[in-house]
């Protein structure tokens, strides 16, 4: 079977039919990667039904009545996101819809999970099945992103629309009531029993933001007045936007008490800033700023600084002194990833659902840390690197310095949001409060992961598309065919061998 078969594109002019003018002709003519995706889309439903098996036997000795239904629906959404992609973007990286796939059933598994142990605690809820629609309208997110954005440089167009979205977005919980379930952070919206975090989505369309503001500012920013211990000091008027940016974040943190979304816009816009430049004072700039301004708010936020009084003494709340605003979570999840060990307990078989309802949302990897041990872990974080090494890769190999750049803020988004959870959950850092991304309860957090792979995928099929060659032109038909510089001072042979 020749390359222009197998990558499902027209057979070359001269096979079949005669070439015109107007026919592209792509290097080697590349054949699309869709035909390893579905192999790999196959393996990532697999795993979770494996998964979901595992679990049904662990704890009821049987396997779950619904597996096939289970399997059949994923596979069916998987299947209609594969048929997406290979009808609207046939060149994007392979790795990418696999990978959030394996990630999002795999959270699905773990909330099933915890909610059959949930009948042990009066204060819990089966959320497994709005986990699952949730994940089918994220999926259906995904093939709208994939089918109406035809071209990722259109988003630079609403560079200064983005803004003031995003902006609107983060600061519109600060003006909603706060419950008692939301333990102080102002991070949701709700209309009765429906909620939505647009956190999640904000990071998106800031990254939109980002990229085309910095596409056209670079240059002044990566000017430096002088050097300073090693560093180029960027002059003082290119230091507007990052201090407006700072203020804001800590502005959110003030108002939202909202940890996370204010690490996570702050880092996002250094993190761009250093890749657009290439100046390392801006990371510098950005540590100082970040932490001169946590620790002002830590001091004067009450909800902040029993999260960092939390960090700072785990196990506290279980003391016979354990202050009144105390956190069992943190010092409960230690105690689990300690009991799981290396191996794990094995799924269905440990006592994660101790931590009640967070051990769906925040502390998940709590969960999967206590019954898959630090080998699934590890796994876990290797599957996270991989999405985020994708994404690195699609910015590499992005032709525009628009899409380059966002491809890396996206990355760099889906890395720090990571990172921060993971950081939270293990003691790292103090608790942020995010969801980790595709694992944990949370409609926001599925939707927006899923269309930020979607965009990333656009970029990708952009960046792998390959390039076009423009046909050749044939030569005129006719007997002279000596072209247009014939009689412009040649003898004419004819007329002279006649005479």
């Amino acid at each position: 079977m020749s390359t222009f078969e197998q990558s499902g594109s027209a057979a070359p002019a001269g096979r079949g039919r005669r070439r015109r003018l107007t026919d592209p002709v792509t290097v080697d003519g590349a054949p699309t990667p869709r035909n390893t995706e579905l192999l790999m889309l196959a393996f990532a439903v697999a795993v979770p039904m494996l998964a979901y098996a595992n679990v049904g036997l662990a704890m009821d000795d049987k396997l779950p009545g619904d597996l096939l239904k289970y399997g059949l629906g994923m596979g069916t959404l998987a299947a209609f996101a594969h048929l997406a992609v290979r009808r609207f973007a046939p060149y994007a990286d392979p790795l990418l819809l696999p990978l959030a796939t394996l990630l999002n059933g795999l959270g699905v598994v773990m909330i099933w999970r915890l909610d059959k142990a949930g009948k042990l605690l009066a204060n819990n809820y089966p959320a497994a099945g709005n986990q699952l629609m949730w994940s089918g309208l994220g999926i259906a997110f995904f093939i709208g992103v994939v089918l109406l954005l035809k071209d990722h440089r259109i988003l630079q167009r609403y560079t200064y629309i983005s803004m003031v979205v995003a902006l609107v977005l983060l600061a519109a919980p600060a003006f909603f009531p706060s419950r008692a379930e939301d333990f102080g952070a102002k991070i949701w919206i709700r209309f009765g029993s429906f909620s939505i975090q647009p956190g999640e989505f904000a990071k998106i369309i800031l990254t939109v933001f980002f990229a085309g503001f910095l596409m056209v500012k670079k240059d002044a920013l990566a000017l430096a007045s002088r050097k300073f211990m090693g560093l180029y000091l960027p002059r003082g008027r290119d230091l507007g936007p990052i201090i407006v940016v700072w203020l804001l974040s800590i502005l959110i943190l003030v108002f939202e008490t909202d940890l996370g979304t204010s690490f996570l816009f702050f880092g996002l816009f250094v993190v761009m800033l250093y890749v657009a430049t290439e100046r390392t004072s801006w990371i510098v700039f950005g540590l100082l700023m970040s932490f001169g301004g946590a620790a002002v708010v830590a001091t004067s936020e009450p909800h902040v600084k029993t999260r960092i009084n939390a960090w700072l003494d785990p196990m506290a709340a279980f003391g016979p002194n354990a202050p009144k605003q105390s956190s069992e979570q943190i010092g409960q999840t230690l105690m689990s990833l300690g009991s799981g060990g290396t191996v794990g307990t094995g799924l269905g078989q440990g006592r994660s659902w101790l931590i009640q309802f967070a051990a769906k949302s925040d502390f998940i990897l709590g969960s999967f840390g206590e019954e898959l041990g630090l080998t699934g872990l590890m796994a876990l974080f290797m599957l996270y690197g991989l999405v985020v090494q994708r994404g690195l890769r699609t910015a590499l190999a992005a032709r525009d310095p628009f899409g380059k750049l966002l491809a890396v803020g996206l990355s760099s988004a889906f890395a720090l949001q990571v990172f921060v959870v993971a950081g939270g959950v293990t003691g790292l850092i103090p608790l942020t409060g995010m969801t980790m991304p595709f694992l944990a309860q949370g409609g926001s957090s599925v939707v927006a992961n899923w269309a930020l792979i979607a965009v990333l995928m656009k970029i990708s099929d952009t960046a792998r598309r390959p390039a076009v060659e423009p046909a050749a032109i044939p030569e005129p038909a006719g007997p002279d065919r000596r072209g247009p510089a014939a009689g412009l001072g040649a003898p004419d042979q004819s007329r002279g061998a006649s005479s």
